[in-house]
This record gives C-alpha cells, structure tokens and sequence, in this order.
C-alpha cells in the first residue's frame, strides 16, 4: 500500500490546527516553520473551494436533510392571481357556477389530450361558452415506499401548462381546481374570455 502524500489545501489545514494547540511535552525542539504554500493552492476569498477557518471544539454548521419537493400543480395554480371577476371567481371556486361544457382526457395519450384539448378549448370559446370542466383524472397515488418521490397523473400537470401556451392562452382568462362535486383535485375550470 502506497502512502498518499497531502493535498497543499490539507497540509495548510494541519498546519492551521497545529499551531492553535499546545504541546504536550514542551522539552522537544518547536518544528521548523513549512515553507509557504504557492499562491494557486493558498486558502482565502479568491478562491472558490476555500475551507472557512475552524478551531478545535467548533460545532459544525447543521445541515437539514429534510426534502423539500417542489409546489405541485395546484399550489402554483393557488398563487396565481385571479383575472377574472372576484365575486364571479368565488362562486366558481365554490361550485355554485354550472360549467356550461365539459371535456374528458381520460384514457388518452399526451398526443391525442393536447390536441383535443386545443380544439374543444377554440371550439367552446367560438360559441360563446364562459366556463368549461376539463377532466384530466387525478393520477395514480403516491407510493409512500418509493425510494424516489415521482409526481403522479401526466394530465393532471400538463393540462394548466397547455392553457398557459399559444393557441389557447388567448381564450383562456383562469384556471383554477375545480370543487369537489365537479370533480375536485381530477378535473380543471377553465374560464374563457368573450369573443370579440
């Protein structure tokens, strides 16, 4: 087994805690000073791997190692802000508005939803409709024994990001999750704008 010789980056490490502590025996000659170290491995601001000073019985910085997933679909639908009227939106929000068509992508493949979606989004908006219920389903459910937490339902994200986009975003005023007699966290109002 070969001996490692130390980085220069470690070396000025030792170094650095060696002359902070006291000898035990202090009838030994003081080691000779090392030579200083190349400007190119020097600790310090310039450098961006640079290792902060630490001193003996110094308590390392705690690191959390709590995941933090990413907002879901529905919370960064939440944070938009409403576009439509506030009274008319409540209403919505609570059921009480009846969606004047509906349009259902279960069982289709991302192809085949995207470009229904797009034609009954323009059709729906040339007759005049207001609200439409886009059902996307909700998804299958979270494994919580998965070792990698994978969002669930393809639909169910993709659809909010489809109405953001051209040719729809045009006829689209707000998206919102639709109440629970209407489908709930499975299905989408969307709220169009007048034809001019």
């Amino acid at each position: 087994m070969t001996k490692r010789h130390l980085r220069p980056d470690e070396l000025e490490l030792w170094q650095q805690i060696a002359r902070s502590t006291d000898p035990l025996h202090k009838h030994r000659p003081p080691q000779p000073k090392p030579k200083p170290l190349p400007k190119k491995a020097s600790i310090g601001e310039n450098n961006p791997k640079a290792i902060t000073p630490f001193k003996a019985g110094q308590s390392a910085q705690f690191r959390s190692d709590t995941i933090i997933p990413p907002p879901t679909t529905a919370d960064r639908l939440k944070q938009d802000g409403v576009s439509m009227d506030a009274k008319a939106f409540g209403r919505m929000k609570r059921g009480k508005l009846v969606p004047e068509g509906r349009l259902d992508l279960h069982g289709m493949t991302l192809d085949q939803a995207h470009g229904a979606l797009v034609r009954y989004i323009l059709t729906a908006q040339s007759r005049g409709f207001r609200l439409v219920l886009v059902i996307t389903g909700k998804g299958d459910r979270e494994d919580p024994y998965d070792p990698m937490p994978r969002r669930r339902g393809v639909l169910k994200t993709q659809v909010p990001l489809w109405l953001r986009m051209p040719p729809v975003a045009q006829a689209v005023l707000q998206v919102s999750e639709a109440h629970r007699k209407h489908g709930g966290g499975g299905a989408y109002y969307v709220y169009l704008r007048r034809r001019r």
